[in-house]
């Protein structure tokens, strides 16, 4: 134990972990006490203010089962490109314009207290999963419980159409019987 406790690995501080990064300006200008290298933190603006590094997101899935309407929940916490969470603005750059505000909704999540995230609201899913579910067997084919969880996600690909999370092989609704 005494040797364990001597090589450090009991300490709080990782010595060896790479500091946080603070993010770099938009504006094409280097701050000196901020960046350590040029590279990472000089961003070109092209002619309409737009930055020609692509800006990615990570979000965080959750679904949850809706009692009161009886189908899946997905809920959504978005961060940036430095694992910072996105404000809602933020998040509703990323939903269908059709769908923000309407299907997408935010509220307080039902089992995580104090977390508040934009939810696809499940009101119209159970219809919109009965004609899916109507035209694959119109087409003469059955689906079984497991694919709905697959119908479900694509689904959602819909309402959000800036996210990839959906890697299934390509699902026809009009499948030979």
């Amino acid at each position: 134990m005494e040797a364990f406790l001597l090589s450090g690995m009991l300490d709080e501080v990782d010595l060896v972990a790479a500091p946080p990064r603070a993010k770099p300006p938009l504006n094409g200008t280097v701050n000196p006490e901020v960046c350590t290298e040029i590279k990472e933190c000089l961003v070109k603006e092209t002619e309409k203010g737009a930055t020609s590094i692509l800006q990615t997101r990570t979000y965080d899935l959750f679904i949850t089962y809706d009692k009161y309407y009886r189908t899946p929940r997905l809920w959504l916490y978005g961060y940036d490109e430095e694992r910072l969470p996105l404000t809602e603005s933020q998040m509703y750059e990323d939903f269908s314009q059709d769908h923000a505000k309407k299907t997408v909704t935010t509220e307080q999540h039902p089992h995580l207290p104090g977390m508040v995230m934009p939810s696809i609201h499940p009101c119209r899913q159970a219809d919109v999963m009965r004609k899916l579910i109507e035209t694959v067997a119109e087409g003469g084919a059955e689906l079984a419980v497991h694919q709905y969880l697959v119908i479900f996600l694509k689904f959602v690909q819909a309402v959000i159409p800036t996210i990839e999370y959906d890697y299934t092989r390509h699902f026809n609704l009009d499948w030979p019987s």
